[in-house]
């Protein structure tokens, strides 16, 4: 554990300026999971880490962080980092100008710029006119499309650009890491990536069709507008993930709950309700210098609770060999 720990301020070598608070927060959340294992393993614990064993808990934690992450693209683009915002503005499909208007309605301000809106439909050959008073911003996020409609045609879009990002994340370790079965069973390697691929395609756009599929339901259900109802509406986005393999549930999950508590704590030191990150200097260092603590107990003590690729890696890193099996240790022995 203290090993862990002086090695957590390895991060300074990036440069004594530079934060890296997502990286600390994602590892800190990989080290409570590995935390949570070794609490349900132990008899004084067990009861109370009982619940985190529950099936869809990866499920419910990325509800949560959806949230929160697509309540801040909507509202407060500012509490997310500049590379994570210019994803979701890819992948959320929508115009700043569109957001613009449904943050206005949300927050119980006048709208500042329905011409604007007007202008970037007439712009895509939409001819729309906005009503000032309208108490649901239907027209604004899909123009003089029904709901239904836009969903449909907004999952195909969506598809489309969800593939670009999922064929590196399958097909590049099927020829680096898997490159000797490749030869031997290519159709088997490729079927599955090729699987894997649709599979993590379908469920980014089923996410992000969704999101506006539950608040156009919200909106036109109850008939107004507001932040609660925005949150309400992203929490059961997190649902798609459902789509995505079991395995990937929990990092998909885990890596979004990092994005999440970064940018609910950016709000919240906002609203003056915490304090600044920038005036907690290093403080990614601590969270790291934490995480990597507890990372570095289990290996040690727990390893039964990492998952045996992870684990794999770790023992490369330190130069441990792997275990001999049982026709290999009685060689050795002999």
């Amino acid at each position: 554990m203290l090993a862990g720990a002086i090695a957590g301020p390895s991060m300074l070598l990036t440069g004594p300026k530079t934060q890296h608070t997502s990286l600390a927060i994602y590892i800190f959340m990989r080290a409570a999971v590995l935390a949570a294992r070794c609490g349900i393993k132990s008899k004084r614990l067990g009861k109370i880490c009982k619940p985190l064993t529950w099936k869809h808990g990866d499920t419910f934690l990325m509800c949560l962080s959806s949230s929160q992450i697509l309540s801040a693209y909507i509202l407060k683009q500012d509490s997310l980092p500049s590379s994570y915002k210019s994803f979701l503005n890819k992948h959320g499909g929508k115009d700043l100008v569109i957001l613009q208007g449904i943050k206005d309605i949300a927050s119980g301000m006048p709208f500042t710029n329905l011409l604007e809106v007007e202008k970037y439909y007439k712009s895509v050959g939409v001819d729309i006119k906005l009503d000032p008073n309208m108490k649901v911003p239907c027209s604004i996020v899909h123009g003089n499309q029904s709901c239904t409609g836009h969903v449909l045609s907004f999952l195909f879009q969506a598809y489309g650009r969800a593939l670009p990002v999922y064929v590196p994340v399958y097909l590049i370790p099927a020829l680096i890491v898997h490159r000797q079965g490749l030869l031997k069973r290519p159709y088997t390697i490729l079927g599955k990536s090729l699987l894997g691929t649709a599979r993590s395609s379908l469920f980014l756009s089923a996410y992000c069709a969704s999101a506006w599929a539950w608040t156009c339901l919200l909106f036109r259900l109850l008939e107004r507008c507001n932040i609660p109802m925005v949150a309400m509406g992203t929490f059961l986005t997190g649902l798609a993930l459902l789509i995505e393999k079991k395995s990937r549930r929990i990092e998909i999950s885990l890596y979004c709950l990092a994005r999440a508590i970064e940018s609910f704590f950016t709000c919240m030191a906002d609203a003056g309700l915490c304090p600044q990150a920038s005036k907690l200097k290093r403080s990614d260092v601590l969270v790291f210098s934490l995480a990597t603590s507890i990372i570095m107990h289990c290996y040690a003590q727990e390893r039964d609770v990492f998952r045996s690729k992870y684990l794999n890696v770790l023992d490369w890193v330190f130069g441990i060999p792997p275990p001999c099996d049982s026709n290999e240790l009685e060689k050795c022995q002999c």
